[in-house]
């Protein structure tokens, strides 16, 4: 059985054109419609299971938000049905549920009964909650006086003191410290390992890779992609660079493996090979072995100016190094339509043993936003494997100078 099933679920909203109209039609309901309705969400379909972490990622304004409200029970759905099994714990709007003239205990109180506890389980679990939240002397002071990082440390200690079914969190933990947002997130995965079946709307693309087993992208109030964490981050890189002529296709590779390429075209990808030290092409490399990476571009139409940049992902699609040839201050200008453009870039290969990718990304100045020619993600694979070097644990070989020293006392 489902921890979460959604069928067919859209909200919408009326629109007016003014305010005579929204009082004609309150005082005549019988009377004809003088509203629009404004869907922000449609046919949304999707199952998570119990334990799983799925994170929500999407534009402004795709309806991310209003998705998590409907699961939170905070608003009801126009259409389709939502069934969630188990006690229910959700992080949304900053100082939800909170009263402002309450000092940060009683709101505790206020606000666990509102999330289904008992008094007796507050009572036992406040000790807790104030430990957590780590606000000293301000737990006993009025909440209008809290920084909104300390909202968010009290009303996170709150929903999680104790361990939920369903935990729903929305971008509120971006508010808060960095110091807190790791103690969260340590939270959360301990949440998971113990069965906690976790939502995450979140911007910061390592917490939906390291964290989330599965991503849905959020589009338009419609989900477009429900996939791996990582292809749909790359997707929704693409979608951060969209405009008119602007294309986003999911392609397949040989291996099965999902890839996003998106662009208008002027330049693409014609070649791209990793090679050793004696040109050879490699798919398999030693940790810290000397590789130089060969990339060719076609040029399809005339473009005023070139950069190349490319990124190197590990095996979850978190990057490991990325550069681009603005700031290696090589940006090419003028090229012609049918020019063949070739890159090597040479670099010992410092990284730990692991399966990585390579994205490349040929566009106009330092950045995919102004003018994408083509981003294309999965544009090559290898592994590196430790044959030479030490056993050392990590995403990068950093390998220490050491002194040691003994005395006596």
């Amino acid at each position: 059985m489902s921890a979460i099933a959604i069928s067919g679920v859209g909200k919408s909203f009326r629109q007016y054109a003014s305010r005579r109209d929204r009082l004609l039609e309150w005082l005549s309901p019988v009377g004809p419609k003088r509203h629009t309705l404004r869907w922000v969400l449609e046919d949304i379909d999707f199952q998570v299971q119990p334990g799983e972490v799925v994170g929500i990622v999407g534009v402004n304004g795709a309806g991310k938000s209003t998705l998590l409200k409907l699961l939170a029970g905070t608003s009801l759905p126009s259409t389709g049905r939502i069934e969630l099994s188990g006690r229910v714990a959700a992080l949304l709007e900053l100082g939800l549920g909170f009263h402002p003239d309450f000092t940060g205990r009683q709101n505790v109180h206020l606000t666990g009964q509102l999330l289904g506890y008992s008094e007796s389980e507050l009572n036992q679990v406040m000790p807790e909650i104030e430990a957590f939240a780590e606000i000293g002397n301000y737990f006993d002071q009025p909440l209008r006086i809290y920084s909104s990082g300390m909202q968010v440390r009290l009303a996170f200690s709150i929903a999680t003191a104790i361990r939920p079914d369903i935990l729903i969190v929305d971008e509120a933990l971006s508010v808060g410290d960095v110091y807190f947002q790791h103690k969260s997130f340590e939270r959360i995965r301990n949440f998971k390992n113990q069965g906690t079946t976790i939502l995450l709307v979140s911007h910061d693309k390592n917490a939906i890779l390291s964290i989330c087993d599965r991503a849905l992208l959020l589009n338009r109030g419609k989900i477009v992609v429900d996939d791996q964490p990582s292809v749909v981050m790359d997707y929704y890189n693409a979608l951060l660079s969209e405009k008119q002529g602007v294309r986003i296709d999911l392609l397949k590779t040989p291996d099965g493996r999902t890839q996003t390429v998106s662009g208008s075209g002027e330049v693409t990808l014609h070649d791209i090979r990793l090679l050793n030290d004696s040109n050879e092409p490699v798919d398999t490399i030693d940790v810290g072995q000397f590789v130089k990476l060969r990339i060719s571009l076609y040029v399809h139409q005339p473009v005023d100016q070139l950069v190349l940049g490319y990124l190197i992902k590990d095996r979850l699609g978190q990057p490991a190094f990325g550069t681009n040839t603005h700031y290696l201050d090589r940006t090419l200008v003028g090229l012609a339509e049918g020019e063949v453009v070739t890159y090597e870039f040479a670099f010992q290969a410092a990284l730990g043993p692991g399966h990585y990718s390579v994205s490349t990304a040929p566009v106009s100045t330092s950045d995919h936003l102004t003018n994408n020619y083509e981003w294309r993600d999965l544009a090559l694979m290898f592994s590196v494997v430790n044959m030479s070097r030490p056993h050392f644990e990590g995403l990068c070989w950093l390998p220490p100078e050491l002194e040691v020293s003994r005395s006596c006392t």
